[in-house]
């Protein structure tokens, strides 16, 4: 059995994962879960954000399964996402996009990966009022050698590894000479070290540009941590929105897995969140684990529900009467 800490989170949080849960059950997968709690929703029961109880069962599992968490804009605590991410190093972000049949789109054949680096950057936390009265404040962008490097060499062993043949380096090194500049000659180096797999270069708002003009130029995409996230939302509007989009949080010794979408809580108990992303979330978190035949399962029934279209949400088919569970129990009765 594979020990998993369960994190149902906020919002539309419980209702998607209960049917991502129901789903991986039925797989066949070995998973025990231990449910845990961390976000808004846990601040409010235990007055704290990211409870020691949730930590420690994080520490005995190595692996988190968690819906989305909602995180206050402006004020309130930090975002629990990058506290999780920066206690354990799980500092490559993996966000793939790719098309779906189904799900009527601009553009066919997209098939991107972004990597993001997951704890560094602009999102390390370093930031202050300059003056008594806060009308001047300021942010610190980190980047070390040591950071770009492990995430730079995970995406070309990513790109090695699932027979993919390019990876394009995004940055801002023609403003931002030291950050960035760093970041740029870290993949150069790296990308000397892999003859085998094509490497591109390109700055951060041209690779926006060519993005939405030729995305099928793009393979695997490397890049900071704030351009990473802007990057795989705008990916994620290629394909179909962020309902479709899994993220994997991987470090050297432990893992989490979730959606990429936040928490909706304007459609919290309506039973119209689309649980594909999380499902899909889960589909990675299984292969992470060894668990090669149910995440294949998986992957092939949801799959056939969004292509059939008659069981998906209404973000997917507005002539849909189908609901979040519905759709999770099509996709079980798909596996079997």
């Amino acid at each position: 059995m594979h020990a998993v800490t369960l994190i149902k989170g906020d919002g539309i949080g419980p209702s998607i994962m209960d049917e991502a849960v129901k789903i991986i059950d039925a797989s066949g997968a070995k998973i025990q879960w231990e449910e845990a709690y961390a976000g808004l929703s846990a601040f409010e029961q235990f007055g704290n954000p990211l409870p020691d109880a949730t930590m420690a069962s994080i520490d005995r599992t190595r692996v988190a399964f968690k819906g989305p968490l909602t995180t206050v804009v402006g004020s309130g605590f930090r975002s629990i996402n990058v506290a999780l991410r920066q206690k354990y190093e799980l500092y490559a972000n993996v966000r793939p996009a790719s098309n779906w049949e189904g799900v009527k789109t601009r553009y066919d054949d997209v098939d991107i990966v972004i990597v993001r680096e997951n704890t560094e950057g602009l999102y390390s936390g370093l930031e202050h009022y300059l003056t008594p009265k806060k009308d001047i404040a300021e942010s610190l962008a980190v980047v070390t050698r040591s950071g770009s490097q492990r995430v730079i060499e995970y995406a070309f062993k990513y790109a090695r590894d699932n027979n993919r043949k390019k990876v394009t380096v995004c940055h801002k090194a023609n403003i931002l000479k030291f950050t960035q500049g760093l970041f740029l000659d870290v993949a150069r180096e790296t990308a000397a070290r892999y003859p085998d797999i094509q490497f591109d270069e390109k700055i951060v708002d041209a690779a926006c540009m060519h993005m939405v003009m030729n995305p099928q130029q793009f393979d695997v995409v490397v890049t900071t941590n704030m351009f990473g996230d802007i990057l795989s939302d705008l990916t994620a509007g290629l394909v179909g929105g962020l309902g479709l989009i899994p993220g994997a949080n991987i470090g050297d010794d432990a893992a989490l897995f979730e959606a990429v979408h936040g928490s909706a809580p304007d459609i919290t108990g309506k039973n119209l969140a689309n649980p594909a992303a999380v499902i899909m979330a889960g589909v990675m978190m299984l292969n992470h684990l060894g668990e090669f035949e149910a995440a294949k399962r998986i992957k092939t029934a949801i799959e056939k529900v969004v292509r059939e279209g008659k069981y998906v949400t209404p973000d997917l088919n507005p002539q849909s009467n189908c609901g979040t569970k519905e759709m999770g129990d099509a996709i079980v009765a798909a596996m079997g």
